[in-house]
């Protein structure tokens, strides 16, 4: 949580916004396993993070994208925004509000950063086991194989999921 104090005094706890993209090329997707300093540390994730002040969300998410994994993108679409407060997420319980991308990988232009110990670009169909993959981005991933195989369009918002 942010604490932000407003004009008449009253602080309140406000919630981190974050984004996530779902690097895609040649019909794989890219995963990225998290540092071991990191919490989930050694599991598989999406590229993502939090956004920086004075930068769009979707600018964040391709910041994120070329830190972590070293890939630039393009054609990034919003798949969905997961704002649940009870969302099976952060163990720390920051209550991320985070924006789920779709995006083209371009091309490898830079090495990861420390946040980053290997990345790997994974056949749709043949991704680690569910347990192996941080957060909730098995979840994203899977939100992102249905919007393909059944067309919908995109964003697609929790209130419009079964």
């Amino acid at each position: 949580m942010i604490q932000c104090t407003f004009e008449d005094g009253v602080k309140v706890n406000l919630r981190h916004a974050t984004a996530d993209v779902i690097v895609i090329k040649d019909e794989k997707i890219l995963l990225v396993k998290r540092s071991d300093k990191l919490v989930e540390g050694g599991k598989w994730g999406l590229t993502g993070g939090y956004m920086d002040r004075d930068e769009t969300i979707a600018e964040a998410g391709a910041r994120e994208v070329l830190e972590e994994s070293g890939w630039t993108v393009k054609n990034m679409r919003l798949l969905t925004i997961r704002d649940d407060p009870n969302r099976r997420g952060d163990p720390a319980g920051r209550q991320n509000i985070d924006f789920g991308f779709v995006a083209e990988g371009v091309e490898k232009v830079g090495e990861p950063d420390w946040e980053t110990s290997e990345v790997r670009w994974f056949p749709l169909d043949d991704l680690p086991p569910r347990e192996q993959i941080a957060f909730d981005h098995a979840d994203i991933i899977d939100l992102y194989k249905r919007s393909v195989s059944e067309n919908l369009s995109l964003p697609i918002l929790a209130e419009m999921l079964p």
